[in-house]
């Protein structure tokens, strides 16, 4: 069993949270604003202050600057798959001066085991100082020892093995460790050799401390257990050398009490590092301001494969129309115990788009509803399952379509002035007439690159939307039923919220200012106001588009990022440089900074596969590598979840290039040789397989086997809602007459169907959480207390 899990960080609302992960994952809530931050020490008291999410000390995302506040609002959202453990989801205030200089004014840091207390909850947290001294992270393996008595004395010796997970600071870790031994009368200090460029060091290194006996002591024998053991201890302190002024900064501690040696004479463990206690007050708590957080955060403990088999095929029965009616299928009914149908849509769309049954199980489920619907003028504007689920394909697939068709029109309408307003707006800056005609004109254009945008539509919503209009046809008379049908969607429930927040569709960066969100929401008031007239839209219509596999390219990407140089010629340099990297649909370039010509453009069909580097190639982290045809590319990014969205993205826009690469050097190429496999040929064929690819149709990784998890822990909770619907076709099997206001709550279309399917999934959960808590059993009688 491994563990997945991902983090929500919202600031403010978490409008839609998808679920991820193999490790754990963080949707680290971004902060949703801040108050009584302490004002600038000047004439002019305001600051202008951004928050930044960190795993540990790693910054992976950081919020625009709100100027002039001492209580800013920010309400962003920031959601990551967390590649990789951590201690600490932390959030930092910063002050941005006259100058750009950058100072920490407080922080939030909370334990990944105390997230679950957060969970989905708007919490007000006081900030606290931020302090060198307290910012650690990593662990440290050592080994204490007992020698043999020599004469009166005793020799403790400690063996500093390896660490892991310290921080980068400015860029580098240079590690060592400094060993003491403390006691009332003592404090010796040994160190160890300066590791490079590493932050998972191997020192290896044994310190030996002599333990003299005090001068009271008759007895002839050293006996470590008569010393005064109680006041005495191990410390290690870990350091990251540096070239500075400054001097070397403290990465953490551990203390060690000697009488972990008064039994065995042997300790082997691993700890983590610890803040430095050096007993100073901190300041007041209420000094610093606070900070709102909804954070949402999902660990997933996944078993191989073979034991979701029940359950997943039960749940594809649902797709395959294995089932009838569909409402009597494992995945409707979880749709009607489950609290938010948006808590079963998320799970079931993954699920069903990794076993490509999306198309046919939302066919099934929106046949079903068309026919309970009895006004045409209500189809599909329900929450109901279908709608959430048809909502949640078009986020997942339709990513891509968003960007090509609005992002270049939201870009414009972000760039002030852009005064817009309708003619009966009485609350308007300037010329009400200029202000509407700027309103027509951004409409009309949006409007109409919508509906010339049929060919571009991916594949699955095009499918979708033609099953959604055969449905209505045969339904309802009213020839515009089969048209609004699919408008409700593509109107109503993707383009217009797209528009009205464009930062939750990854179309802008951040959540837009006042000005540029009236504009918008004016726009997307219009549009609906359209989508819901139109008559038609053929250009989305199954039988008048253009039928293409289109490869759903990820979105442009721009960041500053470490590259090495590429030494294209004998002497040349190879050494490491910042540049700008620019990635669109055609062509990854990289350039000497923002906006000046590209120094290298590598077209996509040229991008033989994108993969991770091993750290010990270059002794750094995060890095990973671009493989073309006559060399790789090697790339170091800011952060983990930067790496890891590179990675993803770039691997997505190069899917369908026919020469990709099956295996690849997981190592780099130096000193004449490949590092992993030992060959010395550079053109040497790779020696590990390459990252397995995507279908070219769907812009999404899904884990199969962790979505089914999420399901089984869904019907897990709702046990109780479960027994209640039995209960429910029960009663109505055997009494045909009004239905019990206690089960009406409940779709049952065949009681029978319905109690056979529950049945099965009650058997096919209760065998699941038996193999989770054998599981927790097992791991709990073999975790010894010092282990990794």
């Amino acid at each position: 069993e491994d563990g997945r899990g991902e983090i929500s960080a919202l600031f403010l609302l978490l409008t839609y949270c998808p679920l991820l992960f193999k490790p754990p994952t963080l949707t680290p809530s971004c902060a949703g604003e801040a108050k009584n931050i302490p004002p600038y020490p000047g004439p002019n008291k305001m600051r202008d202050c951004y928050c930044t999410v960190n795993l540990d000390q790693e910054e992976v995302f950081r919020t625009k600057i709100v100027e002039k506040s001492l209580c800013p609002f920010y309400g962003e959202d920031f959601y990551c798959e967390i590649p990789r453990s951590f201690r600490h989801l932390s959030f930092y205030i910063f002050d941005r001066d006259v100058f750009r200089r950058d100072s920490s004014i407080g922080k939030v840091a909370v334990k990944k085991e105390n997230l679950q207390k957060y969970h989905g909850k708007d919490t007000w947290f006081q900030l606290q100082p931020v302090s060198a001294d307290s910012e650690v992270q990593g662990k440290v393996h050592v080994e204490l020892r007992l020698s043999e008595v020599i004469t009166d004395n005793g020799i403790v010796c400690i063996n500093v093995l390896e660490c892991q997970g310290l921080p980068i600071v400015n860029g580098q870790c240079d590690p060592y460790a400094a060993v003491s031994l403390l006691g009332p009368t003592r404090s010796e200090a040994k160190k160890t050799k300066v590791k490079r460029k590493t932050n998972n060091p191997q020192f290896d290194e044994v310190f030996y401390f002599e333990v003299t006996r005090p001068p009271s002591y008759t007895r002839r024998h050293f006996d470590v257990e008569e010393e005064d053991v109680d006041k005495m201890a191990l410390r290690v302190d870990l350091w990251n050398a540096s070239n500075l002024k400054f001097g070397d900064e403290f990465l953490g501690e551990v203390r060690i009490p000697l009488k972990v040696l008064a039994h065995s004479g042997l300790h082997d463990a691993w700890y983590f590092l610890q803040p430095r206690d050096n007993g100073s007050k901190s300041e007041k708590l209420d000094d610093l301001g606070s900070l709102r957080l909804n954070i949402v955060y999902t660990e997933d403990h996944v078993f191989p494969s073979e034991s979701y088999s029940p359950l997943r095929d039960l749940l594809l029965r649902s797709a395959r129309m294995e089932v009838c009616p569909v409402s009597a299928s494992a995945a409707h009914i979880l749709g009607e115990v489950c609290r938010e149908k948006q808590e079963a849509a998320i799970p079931l769309v993954r699920l069903f788009l990794h076993y490509g049954e999306i198309v046919p199980f939302l066919s099934a489920i929106a046949q079903a509803e068309v026919n309970r619907t009895q006004d045409p003028n209500t189809i599909f504007r329900g929450n109901s399952l279908t709608s959430k689920c048809i909502d949640e394909t078009m986020k997942l697939a339709g990513m891509h379509y968003l960007q090509v068709t609005l992002k270049p029109i939201i870009d414009e309408v972000s760039i002030p002035p852009h005064h817009c307003s309708w003619m009966n707006d009485r609350n308007v800056n300037g010329d009400i007439f200029k202000n509407t005609e700027n309103l027509r004109q951004y409409v009309d254009r949006i409007f109409t690159v919508i509906t010339k945008s049929g060919v571009s539509c991916p594949t699955v919503m095009c499918d979708i939307f033609s099953s959604l209009r055969e449905s209505a046809a045969k339904r309802f008379q009213d020839p515009d039923v089969r048209y609004t049908a699919v408008s409700s969607f593509i109107f109503l429930r993707f383009f217009a919220p797209a528009i009205l927040s464009p930062n939750l569709f990854q179309l802008r960066p951040h959540h837009p200012d006042p000005s540029t969100s009236r504009t918008l929401t004016l726009i997307s008031k219009t549009i609906q106001t359209l989508g819901s007239l139109s008559k038609s839209n053929p250009s989305l219509s199954r039988s008048q588009k253009t039928r293409s596999e289109v490869t759903l390219a990820s979105l442009v990407l721009t960041r500053f990022m470490i590259k090495r140089a590429q030494g294209r010629n004998r002497f040349g340099m190879k050494n490491f440089k910042k540049r700008w990297f620019r990635l669109t649909n055609h062509e990854f370039t990289y350039h000497k900074s923002k906006g000046e010509n590209a120094l290298c453009s590598i077209p996509i069909e040229n991008i033989l596969a994108v993969e991770r580097l091993e750290e010990e190639s270059f002794k750094m982290k995060n890095m990973f590598q671009v493989i073309q045809p006559e060399r790789a590319l090697y790339i170091q990014a800011n952060n983990c979840v930067e790496a890891r969205d590179w990675i993803d993205i770039l691997t997505k826009v190069s899917q369908c290039n026919r020469k990709r690469l099956s295996t690849y050097h997981p190592s780099a190429y130096l000193n004449g040789h490949w590092l992993c496999c030992k060959l010395s040929s550079d053109t040497a064929p790779g020696c590990t397989p390459c990252t397995a690819g995507l279908p070219a149709n769907i812009q999404l990784d899904v884990d199969g086997d962790r979505e089914t998890e999420r399901i089984f822990s869904l019907f897990s909770t709702y046990m109780a809602k479960l027994v209640k619907m039995q209960e429910a076709c029960g009663s109505k099997s055997v009494y045909d007459g009004p239905e019990q206001e206690e089960y009406s709550s409940f779709i049952i279309d065949d009681p029978q169907e319905t109690y056979k399917t529950l049945k099965q999934i009650v058997s096919a959960v209760q065998t699941l959480e038996q193999e989770h808590a054998q599981y927790k059993r097992d791991k709990f009688r073999k975790t010894k207390y010092g282990s990794q």
